[in-house]
Formats: C-alpha cells, structure tokens, sequence
C-alpha cells in the first residue's frame, strides 16, 4: 500500500512540475448546457497557457457550490435564480450587486451575466394542452388526475415543487421524482404528464411541448453567469481574463442551438463549445477527439485505481476485524452491527457524505467504496473462523501451540475459502458501486454511462456497463484462482451428498 501511495505522489508533482501554466479546475453540473458551458470555460482557459482538467456531470447544485468553497474546483457556470433561492437562501438578496457582495463575503467572485436566461417552466405535451385548454402553470389546478414528474433537485429546491405547489394551490398528488433527462422519456411514453423544463432545453421544440405562462411569476430569473474563487485571480489572471470574455457572448437562440447540437445530434461537447468560440469570439481553439480504445483504457484505469485501492485497504482492515469478532463474541456482534449498517446506506448518499471531510473525485470514491467493502470481508473472516470444528480448535490447544500460532496456522488456513469468498464478493460489488464515483469526478466506467443517460444515447450507457459486467466476471474468476492457489486442495472438495 506504502508504495501506491508513493507513487501516486510522485506522478501529482510530476504533472505539477510538468506544467507549463497555472491549473485551473472547471466543474459542471449534469445536464447538457452546464457541461457545454464548461466546455468552453476550459477551451478559453487553455487558450491562456493555463493546464486546464473540466470535471464534467458532477451532480446538482449543492455539490458544485461547496466544492468550489473547498477549492476542488476553481469556477463553475451557475444560474441567479439558484444563487438566491438555495445558495443564499433566505437572506432577502435580489440583484446583482447584492448577490455580488454576498459571494464576495465568502471568497466567491461573480462575473457578468453571460447573455441569456434558462429558467424553469412547467412543460406538457402540445396535443395534451389543446384537448384539456391548459395555457398557464394556475390552469393546472383544473386537472388533479395528472401526474407530475419533476428533476430530483426541483422536488426540493427552495424555487421547486414544494413553493410552486403553495403558490399555485396545485391539488396534484401523483408527483414523481426522478432525472430531468429521463423525464422527457417518461413524458414521451406516458408515463408523466407534465415535468419541470429548463427554457433553452433542446427538447422542448423536438418533441413538441407546450411550456406553460408562470401567469403568477414564480420563478425569478435564472441568468447564467460564473463563480469562482477570487484567488483564481492571483494564480491564474490570464486564465480567468479569457473565460470573463464569454461575458453578453451568449445570445438564449445560441445557447438552445447549442443544446441541441450536443443533446440531439450527438456532436461532443467539446466540439460544440470550439466551433462556437471560432465562430462568435473568433478564437480558434484545438479539439481533442478521444477514440473509443483510448476512452476504455483511461477509464479502465481510473476504474480499476479505485476498485484495487479500497479493496486493497479494506482487506488490512475487515480481516483483523473479523478476528477479532470471532475471538470475542459480544464484541463481534457490536462489530457486524455496525459494518452492516454501513452496508445499507445508500451508494449515493454514502458518497456525498465524504465530500465535506475528503472533497470531491478519487479520495471520497475511494473511502465510501472502503466503507462498503467491510460487510462481507469482516463477515466472512468472521465466519469461517467461528465455523471451525471445536475438536479441531481442542486438537490445536493441546498441541501446546500459542494463539497466534494456532491463529497463523491452523485456523486461517481452515477459514481462508470462507474470507476469499468475502473479499470476492466485496470485489465484484465494489466494481458496481464505482460508477457512481463519476458523479463527484471521480472518474471510471460510470462516466459514460451518466454521459448516456443524459444524451439519451444507448451506446455510450452500453461503453461503461459493459467492460465493468467484464471487469467484475475477471475479478471473480482472479479470485477464483488465487483460491486455487492458497487453499489446499482437501478444503476445496466440496461434501459428498448420500444418494438419494
């Protein structure tokens, strides 16, 4: 383990001394027009000299905003509507020389507007509209039978669902939570009726939707603009100079012909954001094509960087732990108690836990896939030590033979099929569960699979299922083998069943 880290050190300074500029780390959120935002955040960056990595689809507001408080990120695209009704909620700020003065308060700069507005509407389906005469969000109220199926975020945000519902007297009950992008598909197969639309969404033309009047002005406006820490000015003034050029550059029509060139054309991000900077600012930037090899291979990497780690640490860990569960029993079960409860949090929650004590990508992945990789090593140490005959355990006792000697030789031997199997197990579920690393950058196969989810695009979904389907069979087939290597053939045979 002494050794990973070491060289996991020295590559950090290798690259830091490496670069021919300052760093800057751009975030987005995970819908489409963060991202191309992003995109062209860290093409004016690197146009500057600057080494510039975009941490792409790292989740919902929440986790962007307190990642660039930490300083896992230097600067993101935000919204003023989310900046005055959850970041700075409940502080009475309107207008942008109040919500500038309240960032500055905590070492947030602000940029100017970048040129459009994306705020929320209600959306149905057009022919749905013209048979039930619904034009407004208050003509809803008319018709409790329909479903209502919202953004995860929006069921809970400060100016979502909850304050939308109290203003309008909306007697909806059948209202749904679930991910902006797969709503449009729950609207399109009927499943939902209405959802929440972002204005400058791309699929609010393609599939024909109504977005209905806010004939009450609930939601504010959502101009889009950039926060960044201010010390970004100090390491990287030419960097955030380029980026500020973006500024009153981004007409709405821009944007949406921009959201639909990636979402439903299928033209990467990257390749969006360039040709536009060509275009309108006139600044010819490099766009790097990523191959489907060379994409698998990085991605294998990281995947397996998290996987080997915590399953590496976790095994020092679990398998003490499961001694010492089998050698003191009360103590045993507080033990299994309290790794099982690990176990039943849930993988996301789990994981934006560790932001606040680790920050953002790899070091939260990896203490939350720890975490979930203690159950069944400790439990299995635990059971293959307690299951041993107790003839045995008297045989070894008599043998004159100190604990640690009959632990070492005896007894471990007996129970090693039994903590493989629990180290096997933790394997394949640790691979699963490291696609969700991907929401808080921490990289893996779960990065085109969130790409796929929110492009519609079932190859990309299919480009990291599939190698981490593969990748969890030779983790169980390795672990098959080194159980052929370690445990001797006699404990491998299975029992002779009587004949029937």
């Amino acid at each position: 383990m002494k050794w990973i880290g070491w060289c996991l050190l020295w590559l950090c300074i290798a690259g830091r001394v490496g670069a021919e500029g300052p760093s800057v780390e751009v975030g987005s959120k995970k819908f489409t027009e963060s991202v191309v935002v992003g995109e062209l955040l860290a093409h004016l960056a690197s146009s500057s000299g600057a080494e510039v990595a975009h941490h792409k689809e790292m989740g919902g507001t929440r986790i962007l905003w307190n990642a660039l408080l930490s300083g896992d990120i230097d600067i993101y695209p935000e919204y003023t509507g989310t900046i005055t009704q959850e970041i700075l909620a409940g502080k009475g700020i309107a207008g942008l020389p109040q919500i500038r003065q309240a960032l500055a308060e905590q070492g947030i700069g602000m940029s100017l507007p970048l040129g459009f507005n994306n705020t929320y509407a209600i959306g149905i389906k057009e022919e749905l509209a013209v048979r039930l005469d619904i034009a407004k969000i208050s003509d809803l109220a008319r018709h409790p039978e329909l479903r209502f199926g919202f953004g995860n975020e929006f069921m809970e945000r400060g100016d979502g669902w909850p304050g939308l519902r109290d203003r309008y007297g909306l007697p909806q009950r059948e209202v749904r939570g679930l991910d902006h992008d797969l709503a449009y598909r729950g609207l399109q197969g009927g499943d939902i009726d209405a959802m929440d639309l972002y204005s400058t969404d791309a699929e609010i033309k393609h599939y024909n939707l109504r977005a209905l009047v806010d004939d009450q002005g609930y939601f504010p406006e959502y101009l889009v603009l950039l926060l960044y820490r201010q010390d970004l000015n100090d390491r990287a003034p030419q960097a955030l100079a380029a980026m500020h050029k973006l500024e009153g550059q981004i007409p709405e029509a821009e944007m949406v012909a921009m959201n639909a060139r990636a979402k439903l054309d299928k033209v990467p991000a990257t390749q969006v954001a360039g040709d536009f900077l060509r275009t309108r600012l006139g600044i010819g930037v490099q766009v790097r094509h990523e191959g489907l090899l060379y994409r698998l291979w990085q991605r294998t990497g990281e995947h397996l960087l998290l996987v080997g780690i915590s399953l590496f640490a976790a095994m020092l860990v679990a398998v003490p732990l499961g001694v010492l569960a089998a050698r003191r029993p009360r103590l045993g079960q507080a033990l299994l108690g309290v790794v099982g409860i690990v176990q039943t949090i849930p993988a996301l929650a789990l994981l934006v836990v560790m932001i606040p004590f680790l920050g953002i990508g790899v070091p939260s992945a990896l203490a939350a896939l720890f975490l979930y990789s203690l159950l069944p090593i400790v439990r299995n140490t635990y059971t293959g030590l307690s299951d041993i005959a107790l003839p045995i355990r008297e045989s070894a006792a008599a043998l004159g033979l100190p604990p640690g000697a009959r632990l070492r030789l005896i007894e471990m031997p007996l129970a090693a099929r039994s903590i493989l199997g629990g180290i096997k197990t933790a394997a394949v579920i640790n691979v699963g569960f490291a696609t969700l690393g991907a929401l808080i950058a921490a990289g893996g196969y779960g990065q085109p699979i969130l790409t796929g989810i929110r492009l519609d695009d079932l190859g990309l979904i299919l480009e990291g299922a599939i190698p981490a389907a593969v990748l969890a069979l030779l983790m169980q087939g390795f672990f098959e083998l080194v159980e052929r290597a370690i445990v001797p053939k006699g404990l491998r045979l299975e029992p002779e069943r009587d004949a029937a």
